[in-house]
């Protein structure tokens, strides 16, 4: 694997991500945000945070796998949610939880989490970007 997850002592142990990758691959793969379209361009899940962020992560990993990778090799993550408030964390883990399941992966890379005002298309509740690197 090219990404080693760490939490480094000194830093809090947070459940869903962890607080350093170190990347040793040589080819890194910048993956646009991605939102909830299906492959036809369809939203998946209007007002449902949690399916939309399933669908994000799930084209993340077929983002990275177009490029030779899986999820697990994704060494940073940004999320960008609309009206951000403490009261969606659930919903956004439950997104999360079911991506991973689907994806058969435990991987939890650092994650930058960020409210924002409005996405590009207004029926889209997160967008996530991600870098992976490869071998």
């Amino acid at each position: 694997m090219p990404v080693t997850l760490l939490n480094p002592e000194g830093l809090p142990e947070i459940d869903v991500y962890h607080q350093t990758a170190v990347a040793s691959g040589t080819r890194l793969i910048f993956v646009a945000g991605q939102v909830s379209w299906d492959a036809e361009g369809t939203t998946v899940g209007a007002g449902d945070l949690a399916a939309q962020v399933e669908q994000c992560y799930l084209n993340v990993a077929t983002a990275v796998a177009g490029a030779g990778g899986s999820f697990d090799d994704v060494a940073k993550l940004t999320v960008h949610v609309v009206d951000w408030t403490p009261d969606k964390m659930p919903a956004l883990l439950d997104g999360i939880s079911r991506a991973k399941a689907k994806l058969g992966t435990t991987a939890t890379p650092p994650a930058t989490l960020l409210g924002v005002a409005a996405l590009s298309v207004p029926d889209h509740l997160v967008e996530v970007e991600a870098t992976a690197i490869l071998p």
